[in-house]
């Protein structure tokens, strides 16, 4: 357990995002011993001009402008900080060169501002923790002068569009710089092992306190209706992370299941063939407090990842959920995947599962789903935290 240490957290998600995170959840588990100065991320010049009516934005120009203070104490040991500075928007640079000038350039604005923060809080002995940042805190060690330097890798970054052009060559020199690199999944955590061997899985928390059987009242009236047995998926419909191919699949090697869809669903999703099998369901969006009623009607969960870059090192957070329930649950088998292979049945492929589908079917019993809820009970933030402070603890040691 690390206590009474000052922790700089840097970032992808600001505390204002409109979408929880990862790093928000171990910010307020780190202040409970800790104090946190949470950094939100600077606007850079074509974010400021490009989405200058959000609110959000709106909110950020005023702080630039005095208009609002900069730094607000959420708990009596975090502060959410705004840097009063504006960056060079320089992520599609094709020539690095160029990008490496600006990118230092935009570091010591970051940094100054950190450090305006640190001599008003009077922060000493740093930890650095930074939530997969590459860019605007490739040289924060140095320029705040931290102690310990943690990167947290929590998605593959490098297989989406926008990092990539600089992100192949900044992440692996950012990797091999840092003090320790912690990682979510253990597929990151072994991509984290080719720059630096002070690379570990620490696994994930995960809130599952609205996903508890006794506090499900009833059935929704949407799903009620629908034939026996239910065979289920609650998240986003998009094609970048779902297989069709599955889904069509299943649905049509049983027609006696019902396959019921919850969430949004991308324009691929809306054209596809499933809206047209008639023992498919789409049930729309729906508020996440209602999420667990849906789930409890399920007789079994599914996952049916599309195997690729973007989702192959993902903790799929939503299978804790489905396992909160106690529901038996189908996902796609991958790297990530290992760590839920004693709870979890894991396809290759869209005929193993409906094999596995058939077998989830048959084995369910009252105490398999006791297992389930028990392990996904144990995934808290505070057991994520701690074996966040358990490598920081080793590395430090060896200093």
């Amino acid at each position: 357990m690390i206590k009474n240490r000052d922790i700089v957290m840097v970032g992808l998600a600001s505390l204002d995002s409109r979408i929880g995170s990862n790093v928000i959840n171990l910010a307020e588990v780190f202040s409970k011993h800790n104090r946190v100065l949470y950094v939100n991320y600077p606007m850079d010049r074509l974010t400021l001009w490009r989405e200058r009516e959000d609110p959000i934005i709106q909110k950020r120009k005023k702080v630039l402008h005095g208009e609002l203070p900069d730094m607000e104490q959420m708990n009596e040991n975090m502060w959410s900080f705004f840097p009063k500075t504006i960056l060079e928007s320089i992520n599609q640079l094709p020539l690095n060169w160029l990008f490496d000038i600006l990118n230092r350039i935009n570091n010591k604005r970051f940094a100054r501002e950190i450090n305006r923060a640190i001599k008003m809080l009077h922060f000493k002995d740093i930890i650095i923790f930074n939530d997969t940042d590459m860019f605007r805190s490739f040289y924060l060690k140095e320029l705040i002068h931290a102690k310990t330097y943690v990167y947290y890798t929590r998605d593959n970054m490098l297989a989406v569009d926008y990092w990539k052009r600089q992100g192949t060559r900044i992440e692996p020199a950012l990797m091999k710089k840092v003090d320790l690199i912690v990682a979510n999944s253990t597929y990151l955590a072994d991509i984290g092992k080719r720059y630096n061997p002070n690379s570990f899985y620490v696994g994930q928390g995960c809130d599952v306190s609205l996903f508890d059987k006794k506090l499900i009242k009833e059935i929704p009236a949407d799903l009620k209706s629908i034939k026996k047995p239910v065979i289920g998926y609650i998240g986003v419909l998009y094609t970048l992370r779902l297989d069709i191919e599955v889904l069509v699949h299943i649905a049509r090697s049983r027609p006696d299941w019902s396959l019921v869809l919850v969430g949004p669903e991308d324009d691929e999703f809306k054209a596809s063939e499933l809206h047209k099998i008639s023992n498919v369901h789409f049930l729309g969006s729906k508020k996440m407090e209602e999420l667990p009623a849906y789930l409890s009607g399920f007789d079994v969960a599914l996952n049916p990842q599309k195997l690729n870059e973007v989702t192959i090192g993902n903790y799929p957070r939503k299978i804790d959920e489905y396992l909160a329930m106690g529901k038996p649950a189908v996902a796609t088998k991958t790297k990530a995947m290992e760590v839920f292979e004693k709870w979890v049945y894991l396809a290759k492929d869209k005929e193993e599962y409906v094999k596995l589908i058939e077998k989830a079917l048959a084995e369910n019993t009252p105490e398999k789903e006791a297992q389930r809820e028990k392990i996904a009970r144990s995934h808290t933030w505070v057991a994520n935290a701690e074996a966040i402070y358990d490598k920081i603890e080793l590395i430090e040691k060896t200093k």
